[in-house]
């Protein structure tokens, strides 16, 4: 059972609006004083809520890996599946936003069954089921929505989670303006339920609107176009800092079990050489005022994480191996210069993009923005922060430390396990660290007091990342958050 360890709000307006969120923080904190170990029953907190009719439609907005992927020729589910298939991942050039390939998003992942004596994983059928069964929300048809699909209706999102991050938020605006028109509503707003990468697709739409990354290095400055469309984000687990588990990802794979408390063997990894193809892994790496690296000694160590000469020389892109190179040239009518040449300015164009768009989402803002931001995560596991670089002599190479372990300095000092853990590691959801959610290295960043906080109120509880969506007692704040607004 999960249980309510820390809440932390800080509210920063003293705006009427926002008043539902005051009597959210104080009803957590006193029904915390009576059990942490209980779990809400939601049925009973929602039964008029529930009843109620005209509440604000909702977007629902998974995060990596969360979406179906589907080969419309075959009505093969490439994502999520049991075994490899024959598609590769996106092409590689320097030209992102021509790498495409066949596959096209499905519904949002709900449950994952691979076989019949495997069990089955909840991914996000009980966050659906929450607002279904204890809001009172139904899910909407974005193409041919119900007359009354302006409240009482959820949507989801989905959207192929391998693109470049921009790619998807401006598709989510366009796709929210013609379901407005649809609707026959232009003065609809929504609130969005976003977990993990979708929050920050949510907050770059709410920013931006339909606008590319500016060329060049311009400088930022958020337009907040999107407002017209999205009046709230409930941000569940959002890096919004990034995550140095993204990092480590690109290192080594990743796979979508880990996080479950349990194996599933059989489950399709997104290996090193996947996720490099994948420029949404790149945006999900640590912000530039985020990135922590070690040495050897566990000491801090600066690191330009998004500089193509720092990623070679410490080998750390699956895609500069001699394996891949082999494999790339053989599909390629480039030589081995130009091979090489075409692999780095795609990873050099990749990082860029990455950084820009953070900064994209760290520009300094208004304390009185018109999109309120609701965060909630978990800080109870301990959670990847700093990579270990260190020499490896008798190979002649660096080694990159993503998980602790002991070993000895160049000096031959021992490092235990425990006290590399202790200095890789920060609390959090097992991915995404507290720190993170709550953008704290953007204030600590600001030279003058800006007013500006990443967000108006926190919840935090205790789960692994993947679990979030599935927690009672998280999920009651964020209802509590969306039901409150009732459109007049």
């Amino acid at each position: 059972m999960s249980r309510l360890v820390n809440r932390r709000f800080a509210r920063r307006s003293t705006n009427k609006n926002y008043f539902i969120f005051g009597v959210l923080c104080l009803t957590v904190v006193t029904s915390g004083c009576i059990s942490a170990r209980k779990t809400p029953n939601l049925e009973h907190i929602f039964a008029n809520a529930r009843a109620s009719t005209g509440k604000r439609p909702v977007i629902v907005i998974p995060g990596i890996l969360g979406s179906e992927l589907i080969n419309p020729k075959t009505g093969e589910k490439v994502w999520p599946s049991a075994f490899r298939t024959s598609e590769e991942g996106l092409p590689i050039s320097p030209n992102l936003e021509a790498n495409r390939d066949d596959l096209v998003p499905g519904r949002i992942v709900e449950t994952v069954k691979l076989a019949k004596l495997l069990p089955e994983v909840y991914v996000y059928r009980d966050l659906l089921e929450a607002l279904r069964r204890y809001a009172g929300y139904r899910e909407g048809d974005w193409e041919n929505p119900a007359v009354d699909g302006d409240r009482d209706t959820f949507y989801v999102f989905a959207y192929d989670w391998r693109r470049d991050n921009v790619t998807n938020a401006r598709e989510l605006v366009r796709r929210l303006q013609r379901l407005k028109d649809k609707l026959k509503r232009q003065d609809l707003k929504f609130s969005v339920v976003a977990h993990s990468m979708g929050g920050l697709i949510a907050r770059y739409a709410a920013m931006y609107g339909d606008a590319d990354l500016p060329a060049g290095d311009a400088s930022i400055q958020p337009s907040w176009n999107g407002a017209a469309h999205i009046s709230k984000i409930v941000m569940i687990g959002v890096p919004n800092e990034g995550s140095a588990d993204a990092f480590a990802t690109l290192v080594e794979g990743y796979s979508i079990t880990e996080g479950l408390r349990r194996r599933v063997p059989l489950l399709n990894k997104l290996t090193a050489e996947d996720a490099a193809r994948t420029p949404s892994v790149f945006q999900l790496m640590p912000h530039a005022g985020a990135v922590r690296f070690l040495d050897e000694n566990l000491k801090p160590i600066s690191i330009d994480l998004y500089d193509l000469e720092v990623w070679k020389q410490y080998g750390w892109s699956a895609l500069h191996t001699d394996e891949f190179r082999r494999r790339f040239m053989k599909t390629t009518a480039h030589g081995t210069n130009g091979q090489d040449d075409e692999l780095d300015a795609y990873l050099a164009v990749t990082l860029r993009r990455a950084r820009r768009f953070h900064e994209a989402l760290d520009a300094a803002n208004d304390a009185n923005s018109p999109v309120v931001l609701l965060a909630i995560g978990g800080d109870c596991e301990e959670t990847f922060n700093a990579p270990v670089l260190m020499r490896d002599t008798k190979r002649n190479r660096w080694v990159t430390l993503t998980r602790p372990r002991e070993f000895r300095t160049s000096a031959g000092v021992k490092i235990s396990k425990q006290q590399a853990t202790a200095a890789m590691y920060v609390p959090g959801d097992g991915r995404v660290t507290r720190s993170s959610l709550l953008g704290e290295n953007l204030f600590k960043a600001r030279d003058t007091p800006t007013g500006f906080t990443l967000s108006r109120y926190a919840v935090f509880g205790c789960d692994l990342h993947g679990q979030l969506p599935r927690n009672k007692t998280l999920q009651d704040n964020a209802l509590t958050a969306i039901v409150s607004e009732v459109m007049r």
